[in-house]
């Protein structure tokens, strides 16, 4: 399953070297977050030198600064230097984190069009959903909207009326496998894809429980994989395997756990 990494910087040469960075470890898309002139921190952008995986920078939670118009002046730059840089087959992702009113990203959404985004990400507001029929009507940049959502009728509107591209609920949050791959089932019908909600937080519990349903749905999309760090790993190991920019899951023959010299049980008869 093809997933996107994180990249961030407070500025383009922090940026590119993020990029870099994700490319060197594989992957083959790549989300992008930005610094904003005259903003000190705003949301997706680590401290220089953060480790890639962490769930936190310090031991209190990190105060952000925003200023919409100067965010709206900003990214279209950004994402022009980005494909001056890395070329036009890349594909970006970038989230809004539900900063804009609908006619906010309905603008954003336009004027990131000739940077052929892969999507936008909760772009205003996911609870307004009729909010999202205006951003339809005035860009083609794909939306992507769900990560908050924990049950279908969230997303009515949003997969009945083909306001979005991509589902983003996580498994862990939607009540498991068998509600979200339902979900899935719904949102095919239109077609939208998957985009499961995978994250630091998301364990690698749930993690493996996502690359399951990914590989059981025909309308997969893509797989968010921000990465662990080495203690998380560690506590939570797991079979399935990054390559390339992709998980994959092994499969494995469950065998019974012996003590040495023990022999195996058998069956009973009936």
């Amino acid at each position: 399953m093809l997933t996107y990494g994180h990249a961030s910087g407070r500025d383009l040469p922090e940026l590119f070297d993020s990029i870099r960075a994700r490319l060197a470890q594989g992957y083959q898309a790549i989300r992008v977050q930005t610094g904003v002139p005259g903003l000190k921190r705003v949301y997706g952008v680590r401290h220089a030198g953060a480790a890639s995986g962490a769930a936190s920078e310090g031991a209190r939670p990190v105060v952000e600064d925003w200023d919409t118009g100067a965010y709206l002046r900003s990214l279209p730059k950004v994402f022009d230097a980005v494909r001056q840089e890395f070329g036009p087959d890349l594909p970006l992702l970038h989230d809004a984190h539900h900063r804009l009113t609908p006619m906010q990203a309905a603008r954003l959404g336009k004027d990131l069009e000739p940077y052929d985004l892969f999507w936008l990400e909760d772009c205003t507001p996911a609870e307004n959903q009729e909010g999202l029929r205006l951003v339809r009507s005035h860009t083609t940049t794909p939306p992507a909207i769900g990560e908050v959502f924990n049950t279908v009728h969230d997303y009515r509107t949003l997969i009945g009326e083909q306001l979005i591209d991509y589902v983003r609920s996580a498994v862990t949050h939607f009540g498991g496998v068998s509600p979200l791959k339902k979900l899935f089932d719904y949102a095919a019908q239109y077609p939208i894809k998957s985009a499961i909600h995978g994250p630091e937080d998301i364990s690698p519990v749930g993690m493996a429980a996502a690359i399951h349903l990914d590989l059981a749905i025909h309308n997969f999309g893509i797989q968010e994989y921000a990465g662990y760090t080495e203690l998380t790993e560690a506590v939570f190991p797991h079979a399935y395997t990054f390559t390339d920019g992709r998980r994959a899951a092994r499969h494995l023959r469950a065998q019974r756990l012996r003590r040495p010299g023990q022999q195996r049980a058998r069956p009973r008869r009936r």
